[in-house]
């Protein structure tokens, strides 16, 4: 019976530790840096043989990893509890590195601003949330929080939490923004009649409902920009 391999098992030049301190991280592919994550293979596959063939279950598209469940990880020879754990928590740092990035964005001047402030909350959610963003008068971000968190076809948004943080906050104006799972950037009815809701009760205490952006892993839809607003 063959012996379970390991990264020393591999030709000292394809070894990616040590590929990583001779050459840095840049040098390494995908598979290499998760075949660090986990260590060693199985039986028949050393850890970047493994590594690669998880990747080519997800067609290379790391946002479609992230995604998926520790029991879903574990469905590969040689992936159990730990090695599951280890990949889900490196995604999910890489992540939260995404979302401190976009913190450098402190004003909003489009729909484009928002999204950068917005989608790395929101990208790559295997189910629905609801975020508002809280804005000055000169459109400086005061805060972004998230209000609501449903199933993978919708999520609920109360309009009085929203007004309740928004006049906490002493917001002037909000931009509010929810994820599709499936990919369409098509505003249903129920995101038609929940802006407006919003909208018209924000009115009353002046404040301005500015936006309502929808994000998939990929883009954004605008209401503002599509006149729905």
């Amino acid at each position: 019976m063959p012996l379970k391999l390991t990264l020393r098992d591999l030709a000292e030049d394809d070894r990616p530790r040590e590929k990583m301190m001779q050459k840095g991280t840049m040098a390494l592919s995908d598979a290499e840096l998760i075949a660090i994550l986990i260590g060693s293979g199985n039986r028949e596959e050393t850890a970047v043989q493994l590594s690669q063939r998880v990747l080519n279950s997800y067609n290379h598209n790391l946002i479609s990893l992230s995604k998926s469940s520790l029991k879903e990880l574990q469905q590969f020879k040689g992936i159990g509890e730990a090695k599951a754990i280890t990949i889900a928590a490196a995604l999910e740092l890489g992540r939260r590195r995404s979302s401190l990035q976009e913190r450098v964005v402190q004003q909003i001047s489009s729909s484009k601003s928002a999204y950068e402030i917005l989608r790395a909350k929101l990208q790559d959610l295997p189910y629905e949330e609801f975020w508002v963003t809280f804005l000055s008068r000169n459109n400086k971000v005061l805060d972004t929080q998230m209000i609501g968190r449903g199933g993978i076809s919708g999520t609920v948004a109360d309009v009085r939490v929203i007004l309740k943080m928004a006049i906490e906050h002493l917001a002037s104006g909000i931009i509010l923004a929810h994820n599709h799972p499936s990919g369409n950037l098509s505003p249903s009815n129920a995101d038609m009649t929940l802006t407006h809701k919003v909208k018209e009760s924000a009115k009353l205490m002046d404040i301005a409902v500015l936006d309502h952006l929808i994000i998939t892993d990929t883009s954004y839809y605008s209401f503002a920009d599509n006149g729905k607003i």
